[in-house]
């Protein structure tokens, strides 16, 4: 693990003066023998400004240390000029080369090679350009010694595309068969013009996954089933049910029906279906419609539910029939885990789309400060890293003790299709075309 020292700059009667503190850690820095290469390069580059005499010492000894072991073999052959970074800041130094003499070839310096890499990699960079700290503005923003060099706003930009890149290539290609996807939410953001899905998956234990990200200007459904394609590609497994939770888009539903057929069981989400029935009606109407069906998807029976919503339909289809119309579409859809018998204990985390809504707006911190995109692998690659810092904060979600419940009424459902699909064939038969 890197060991990071602190030392404060400030005077003052309660503080050890500058120039002692830095002598005690010089001193710790001397006496402390430390074997790891990797550990001594960590300390080095966290010292600042005492990084720049600490490198020559830690050179100089690789280069005795060289000489001594080689039997006259190695020699000293001049320096070149060179350069190491301390933390993420560049700094000249003249750098000893070595040479063997049998061979006519250069002996690298492990240290040098090891001290010519980012501290960190480009990682804290990245996170924080990513957080808004302006690249234009980066190099006043961190803390430096005189000599350094390599902080501007092109570098910058350089560095913080490469790790982006990195966090895009992992999104899309990591392994998804390791993880047993029990629901995916699907939802779409806005950038400008631009439309970009993204799919988080919540597993059998209630830990949200994001599975992919995929750029559409629509939400149509030749685009979704492309994007479902990779995710199947990386090892997603639908065969035991998977709960999609969308906001009634029809080319998702679409998708979702052609690709995963009997597998793919469709919540919508009861917020829109409010707020889509509601937008027809005038503003008393809306305070009464949305207590109505607020009151109906309270429901814990199918059947009360459904009685509910059709007796709203019946009174919206006198005054208003463009809200009636709304309600009746995709109506039993919003009901789908009433119809799995699993309405209370899992409606507050699978009934709407809050669980990715809230991802959206948190990734919103990240990308919303961006005035203008200029292409659209920009878009795709802070939209990633912004996804992957989110990830690891995500919390379980509300009541995924009964996942294990809804796990088994799926697979209950799916019996049911295929055996009205395929006939009254043995179970085990339904099992085995499961499994192809």
């Amino acid at each position: 693990m890197p060991v990071e020292l602190s030392i404060p700059r400030r005077r003052g009667k309660a503080k050890v003066k500058v120039i002692e503190k830095r002598k005690l850690t010089q001193k710790m820095l001397t006496e402390l023998r430390i074997e790891s290469l990797d550990t001594r390069v960590s300390l080095i580059q966290a010292l600042i400004p005492l990084g720049l005499k600490a490198v020559e010492e830690e050179l100089q000894k690789e280069v005795e240390m060289l000489l001594n072991n080689s039997n006259e073999r190695n020699t000293t052959w001049g320096k070149n000029p060179g350069s190491v970074y301390l933390q993420d800041q560049k700094a000249p130094i003249m750098v000893q080369r070595v040479r063997d003499r049998y061979q006519h070839k250069e002996k690298l310096l492990q240290s040098y090679q090891k001290l010519q890499k980012p501290y960190l990699c480009d990682k804290k960079i990245m996170l924080k350009l990513l957080n808004g700290i302006s690249m234009h503005k980066y190099k006043e923003s961190t803390e430096l010694v005189p000599e350094v060099f390599g902080l501007s706003a092109s570098n910058m930009s350089k560095r913080f595309k490469k790790a982006t890149e990195e966090n895009l290539k992992e999104l899309n290609t990591r392994a998804l068969s390791i993880y047993d996807f029990i629901c995916i939410f699907i939802d779409s953001k806005r950038y400008a013009k631009d439309g970009l899905l993204v799919a988080l998956g919540v597993t059998i234990g209630g830990c949200k996954i994001i599975l992919g990200i995929e750029q559409s200007h629509t939400e149509n459904s030749v685009a979704i089933n492309q994007f479902f394609d990779k995710l199947i590609e990386r090892g997603l497994k639908y065969n035991l049910g998977i709960l999609f939770i969308v906001d009634g888009s029809k080319g998702i539903i679409k998708a979702i029906e052609e690709k995963f057929q009997e597998y793919g069981f469709i919540q919508r989400c009861t917020w829109h279906k409010e707020q889509n029935v509601s937008s027809y009606l005038s503003k008393h109407q809306q305070e009464i419609c949305k207590i109505e069906l607020k009151k109906a998807y309270k429901n814990t029976s199918y059947k009360d539910a459904m009685r509910s919503l059709e007796g709203l339909y019946n009174r919206l289809a006198i005054t208003n029939e463009s809200a009636a119309s709304s309600l009746k579409e995709g109506i039993d859809e919003t009901l789908t885990l009433h119809r799995l018998g699993l309405s209370p204990e899992l409606c507050k985390s699978l009934s709407s789309t809050n669980c990715i809504e809230s991802v959206m707006s948190q990734l919103g911190m990240y990308t919303d400060k961006v005035d203008r995109w200029q292409s659209s692998n920009q878009i795709l690659r802070w939209t990633a890293a912004g996804l992957l810092e989110i990830e690891p904060n995500l919390r379980r979600i509300h009541g995924h003790t009964y996942l294990p419940l809804l796990r088994f009424r799926l697979k209950e459902e799916i019996l049911k299709r295929q055996k009205e699909k395929y006939g009254n064939v043995e179970e085990s038969n339904v099992e085995a075309k499961s499994n192809v």
